[in-house]
């Protein structure tokens, strides 16, 4: 793997280092932290470049179903397969596992190209709970 392939930059989120200086990061985590940073912005939340990010936060209020997870994985690899070329996309799965807690896990399985290095990184997706009763359809 080249080096120079994978890069180096600023760390995210922005901080300083122990010498006071901008911190960095290279290599694997710089790659991490890329696909953390485009999960994490909306569509239209840049606005140097609003194209930005992934549409997975238009699910914020959606209810937490099959349906719903299909299309925050489908929204999840369309973002992924345009901002991150240094990466062969794997298994893009959502848990609704804890869904009734307000959160949704996206699981995203990655090879960097040039590599023979599986791996993985867990998202977590807040959404807002939908109300016990709601759910079942009792009157409330």
């Amino acid at each position: 793997m080249s080096r120079e392939f994978v890069g180096h930059g600023w760390s995210f989120p922005v901080h300083a280092d122990a010498t006071g200086r901008i911190a960095l990061t290279s290599d694997e985590r710089e790659i991490e932290e890329s696909i953390r940073l485009i999960l994490a912005t909306a569509p239209g939340e840049r606005p140097m470049r609003p194209e930005f990010g992934c549409a997975v936060h238009d699910y914020v209020f959606a209810p937490a179903d099959a349906s719903t997870a299909g299309a925050m994985g489908v929204a999840v690899r369309s973002a992924l397969r345009f901002w991150e070329p240094r990466i062969e996309l794997g298994q893009v799965s959502v848990s609704l596992e804890h869904a009734e807690d307000g959160v949704l896990y996206i699981d995203v399985g990655y090879t960097i190209l040039g590599t023979n290095d599986p791996r993985n990184l867990v998202f977590p997706f807040y959404v807002i709970p939908q109300d016990a009763d709601a759910q079942q359809g009792a009157p409330s």
